[in-house]
């Protein structure tokens, strides 16, 4: 009989830096490390953990929260950047797969970004929440079907989803279909209550009974000092209370470990992979148990840029134009490559 394959994966329940991206930074380095010091091969951390989950704009109106907006996008992460080229150094150095939830800045957008980094360092997968909700639709714009993919990773094929993404049944059974091995879940905790830890476990075991695999969930922390710095109106403050379910299910629906509820700390659980073989012989959602003649999925798995343009832009020596036409063309290529967002 073959040798069983086992994968050690840590899911990390930490409070950020909500003073800047380099402490947030420095949060997650030291938990990889950790992990890894634990024998992890995979680290998963929370939705959106860097620089800090928008917290604000869920218990203030949008009228004032133009300033911590603003703030979101100065710290912001670039993707390739400083911050993904550190932890790409980091799940290099300790041969780990990390999942990291960013606030992501492309020119004058934010998205809620997934990052995928392999244990060699190489940026997997890159996707971003095709739709955000309720409050976060003023924070973010919208990912595109491009993100719906499953990637080959040194602990097996890992699949993400944020939050309440996992409501919706279609983008679900797209990585269904595409045979994950590992659902990464993301979600912001230390929000709406008890009632959201609930619903997060209820979600997250559902889809690995359903789609017959392991599910890494992590959730964030905030202290409350934090709490009370977010909010300073007290009866707001419980918004930002629970919310947590850091977890690790195995693809018959348990939990491998017990949940982290409350509190920093880091889950470590040893994933048992023939256990996937071990389901999907009695329910396998996109195989035996799916009739595709009956009922199929159509995915548009295409990126969606604003600008699709049929030959590359020309050029031409710079002494052919006026000195207005220069500048305009300067102007161009600074909004083309980022340097007048900066």
């Amino acid at each position: 009989m073959a040798e069983t394959r086992r994968v050690r994966a840590a899911a990390v329940q930490i409070a950020p830096d909500l003073d800047s991206l380099a402490g947030t930074m420095e949060r997650v380095l030291a938990a990889i490390a950790e992990a890894a010091g634990k024998g992890a091969e995979l680290v998963v951390f929370p939705e959106t953990f860097a620089p800090w989950y928008p917290y604000f704009s869920f218990v203030h109106p949008p009228v004032l929260t133009g300033a911590e907006h603003i703030r979101l996008y100065e710290n912001a992460v670039v993707a390739p950047g400083p911050a993904t080229e550190a932890v790409a150094a980091a799940a290099r150095k300790f041969g780990v797969v990390v999942v990291l939830g960013v606030n992501e800045r492309d020119h004058g957008t934010l998205y809620n970004t997934q990052l995928v980094f392999d244990a060699d360092g190489a940026l997997k997968l890159k996707r971003r929440k095709i739709t955000p909700t309720y409050h976060e639709r003023m924070i973010w714009g919208q990912g595109d079907g491009s993100g719906l993919k499953v990637v080959e990773t040194r602990v097996g094929r890992v699949g993400a989803l944020a939050c309440w993404e996992h409501y919706n049944p279609l983008a679900r059974y797209a990585l269904m279909a595409q045979h994950e091995e590992i659902h990464i879940a993301q979600f912001p905790g230390s929000l709406v209550g008890p009632i959201f830890a609930d619903q997060i476990e209820v979600t997250i075991r559902h889809h690995a009974l359903e789609s017959g695999c392991f599910v890494v969930n992590s959730t964030g922390w905030l202290t409350e000092e934090q709490i009370a710095r977010i909010c300073p109106e007290e009866p707001l403050r419980k918004a930002l209370r629970g919310g947590c379910m850091t977890a690790i299910i195995s693809p018959e629906g348990k939990h491998i470990v017990p949940p982290l509820t409350s509190g920093e700390g880091i889950l470590i659980a040893d994933l048992d992979m023939s256990l996937i073989t071990k389901r999907k012989r009695m329910m396998d959602s996109v195989g035996h148990y799916a009739r595709p003649e009956l009922l199929s999925l159509n995915l548009d798995n295409r990126e969606a840029p604003p600008l699709r343009a049929a030959s590359p832009f020309a050029s031409f020596p710079a002494e052919s134009f006026s000195d207005e036409t220069l500048a305009a063309s300067h102007r161009i290529r600074a909004l083309e490559d980022g340097t007048l967002d900066q």
